[in-house]
């Protein structure tokens, strides 16, 4: 090989911004005199390698975006354990054809039965498939359109919310909200309705969302309605998936008895 120009090659392939092509190109072009591949092949070769590291870079890069507190995939999912209407819905929701349609999954249950796990393994195939995703505990959600609301940047806020292909609220019905709060979160989640897909996990019933919304029963029922319009409602009532993997964790190896202090 021709020092020179491989030094060149790798000076043009800095500027060009082509970090995989530099990092290959010595070992591609030993790999193609080897194998006498044409000139052709070797481009083809450099160019492909290039192409699936910015790929992966992407991917990782829509990760990192969609700020998941864990990755938790959906293969990790012991779907045995799931509750019934969680078993049945998610094959067909790990197709993420909602996505494409743009409509909403409310999944509702009791804590611990898998909710989140579920919902951030769709979140991470949906990242691995190109498509821009937020995760977001609707607490801090509405901590963050307060601050935006305060220091009028609102708008802002509004515009980038708008604009994923998926939107993961996490942990609604935790704490309860103030009119102003259930108002404010109410014009937030509407901006997707029937447009882009969000996913809401909840440990409340339907006909305890009012509580959750300072007791505005005609602010609740418009949110039901627009969330719930062609949404995928998942019911999640079961035994604790969490409590069960625990139990998995601690049981005696090979039938052994626990030895008490």
């Amino acid at each position: 090989m021709n020092k020179k120009i491989i030094e060149q090659i790798n000076q043009l392939s800095m500027d060009l911004k082509l970090p995989a092509f530099r990092k290959d190109i010595q070992t591609v072009i030993t790999e193609a005199i080897k194998q006498n591949a044409s000139h052709e092949q070797l481009i083809l070769t450099l160019l492909t390698n290039e192409l699936q590291q910015r790929m992966i870079n992407r991917e990782k890069a829509r990760l990192r975006s969609a700020n998941f507190p864990q990755l938790k995939y959906l293969q990790d999912l012991d779907r045995a354990e799931l509750p019934e209407d969680g078993r049945a819905r998610l094959p067909e929701l790990e197709t993420l054809e909602f996505i494409k349609e743009g409509r909403n999954i409310i999944c509702g249950g009791s804590p611990g039965t898998g909710k989140t796990h579920m919902a951030i393994g769709l979140g991470i195939k949906a990242c691995m498939q190109g498509y821009s995703v937020m995760f977001t505990q609707v607490s801090k959600l509405l901590t963050q359109i307060r601050e935006c609301h305060s220091s009028r940047t609102l708008r802002i806020l509004e515009s980038r919310f708008e604009k994923y292909d998926l939107v993961i609220c996490d942990e609604l019905g935790y704490i309860s909200f103030d009119k102003q709060g259930a108002e404010m979160l109410f014009n937030h989640l509407s901006l997707r309705s029937g447009i882009k897909s969000t996913i809401i996990t909840s440990n409340q019933s339907f006909d305890k969302w009012q509580d959750i919304f300072g007791k505005d029963t005609v602010l609740t029922a418009a949110l039901l309605d627009r969330l719930t319009h062609k949404a995928y409602l998942v019911n999640m009532n079961g035994k604790s998936y969490r409590m069960k993997e625990t139990k998995k964790m601690i049981k005696p190896r090979n039938g052994e008895k626990l030895q008490h202090a």
